[in-house]
């Protein structure tokens, strides 16, 4: 069993390797992790996952860039129903479409846009950056599992995924206003957050994800 993180060229994959590794190890799961930007590593994988740092444009062109990458994504993740993790901007590109300075398609797995956060308090500084604690909407859903009141995950964003339904949105955070911290759906996650950077949390929840099966 293989748990498949997407190298696109976008951000320090290492610290997400890193964070997957130690939480297979404590819960004493048999999983191994590749970092990968072969389409073909993906067919054999379990569980597949997409970080993303920067740009959802540059996000979008760099996927786009590995021979095959999104038609291969597509058919594993939508196709054979494998469980997949968007982190940060691989949870934006889930949405239809991005508008951060340029409009640029996403995959439309979770319909929705990506635009700019607007905090109704003027004090509060874009990007949202730091810890912010989460308000789990979801609470029967898996990836909560162990999780309850208190739990605060790290960001760093400006942009985010508003899906057009909001039963999709499985927890949200405030900041000026509710701001879409998980999206899903079926086999689907994403985490506006950085689990990799929220310690104790996010080791949780990638356990949580590394065990459940949709």
């Amino acid at each position: 069993m293989t748990v498949a993180i997407i190298d696109y060229g976008s951000g320090n994959l290492r610290s997400a390797a890193k964070a997957f590794e130690r939480a297979i190890a404590e819960a004493g799961l048999g999983l191994d992790v590749i970092v990968t930007g072969n389409a073909g590593d993906l067919d054999g994988a379990t569980h597949i996952v997409l970080p993303g740092v920067g740009a959802f444009a540059d996000c979008r062109r760099g996927l786009g860039a590995l021979d095959g990458m999104e038609d291969v994504l597509t058919a594993q993740v939508i196709g054979a129903g494998k469980p997949f993790l968007g982190i940060c901007v691989g949870m934006q590109l889930m949405g239809d479409i991005g508008r951060e300075h340029v409009d640029t398609p996403g995959f439309g797995w979770v319909p929705g846009e990506v635009v700019a956060l607007t905090p109704t308090d003027a004090s509060l500084k874009i990007p949202h950056m730091g810890w912010n604690e989460l308000n789990i909407e979801a609470t029967s859903h898996p990836l909560f599992e162990g999780l309850g009141g208190g739990a605060h995950v790290y960001f760093v964003h400006s942009y985010g995924l508003v899906p057009t339904d909001p039963s999709q949105v499985l927890a949200s955070v405030d900041y000026g206003g509710p701001v879409v911290a998980v999206a899903g759906r079926d086999n689907l996650v994403g985490t506006q957050f950085h689990p990799e950077k929220s310690q104790a949390v996010g080791l949780r929840l990638i356990t949580n994800f590394l065990k459940w099966r949709p």
